[in-house]
């Protein structure tokens, strides 16, 4: 345990680090619990990719500028949300399929814009992060973020809870079902810039989904969901900076496959994980 604590005892980026870390775990896994209830976890993939473009564009703007790179990604990401909400409204096209589409032109056109300005260390810190050059202005971002979706989740509870369970039930009684919506893409982009400094825009969404998918595997109550969701986030990437340092591994993907190993073992022992399907009443066919 020592040997684990020494880096952060000694080094003063390695606390920055993991400060960083669980400030997002103190966010982001609990808007990836509401994506997995309202089978929405690809969509946080996809939203990940679109904040490529505008990030690009403050990189090249301003260099590696704060302000500028949360400016352009949070513009890029809200620009793909209502693009794609349009499409699907207008035309034939549903929305997992136009979102997929402004997905794959927004990764696509971020990548060609930072290597085409920019050097091959520039587009890989964009893509997957520099956990360990966070600054304290960057802390201090990452800890608004959670401040704000800790009070906007607390006053939408209620209508996202609804609207997990049955969204045509919470347009047919309230006028809170867009505000729901959308206030919860807004979220989820914001959450998304945040992991972006962090972890980069392909890595990201992992802090998101893995730790509340394995948070699902134990508790069936939400707000128990909620907790342990933060809590195992927190746990997996502090393991991860751990490894990282002790072995000279890549940061974020290390913290990634933490939280990886951490659903892993959610899967195979946690009592609605495998051993799930064994215990469930066999149905009765008749003829």
């Amino acid at each position: 345990m020592d040997a684990s604590w020494n880096p952060f005892a000694e080094f003063g980026f390695m606390q920055r680090a993991l400060l960083g870390c669980l400030l997002l775990s103190a966010s982001a896994p609990l808007v990836g619990v509401f994506l997995l209830l309202r089978r929405m976890s690809l969509t946080g993939d996809a939203m990940a990719h679109a904040i490529l473009p505008g990030a690009a564009l403050g990189y090249l703007a301003s260099g590696l500028s704060l302000g500028a790179m949360t400016a352009g990604g949070l513009l890029a990401g809200m620009a793909v949300v209502l693009a794609s909400g349009l499409v699907a409204r207008s035309t034939a096209l549903r929305e997992d399929a136009s979102l997929a589409a402004f997905y794959l032109l927004s990764l696509a056109a971020g990548v060609l814009i930072i290597s085409s300005q920019g050097r091959n260390v520039d587009l890989l810190r964009v893509l997957f992060g520099s956990v360990l050059a966070l600054d304290d202005a960057t802390l201090l971002l990452l800890a608004v973020i959670a401040a704000v979706t800790a009070v906007a989740l607390l006053l939408l509870y209620r209508p996202l809870v609804l609207e997990c369970v049955d969204p045509a039930f919470l347009r047919s009684v309230s006028r809170l079902s867009p505000v729901a919506h959308y206030g919860f893409l807004m979220l989820l982009v914001l959450n998304l810039v945040a992991g972006f400094h962090a972890l980069g825009t392909l890595l990201s969404v992992g802090m998101m989904i893995l730790p509340a998918a394995a948070a699902r595997l134990w508790v069936r109550e939400l707000p128990g969901m909620l907790m342990l969701a933060g809590v195992l986030s927190a746990i997996g990437s502090t393991v991860g900076l751990v490894l990282s340092y002790r072995y000279e591994l890549a940061t974020g993907p290390a913290i990634v496959l933490s939280l990886g190993l951490v659903y892993v073992v959610s899967v195979l022992v946690a009592p609605r994980g495998l051993r799930w399907g064994s215990r469930a009443p066999a149905r009765h066919l008749r003829a």
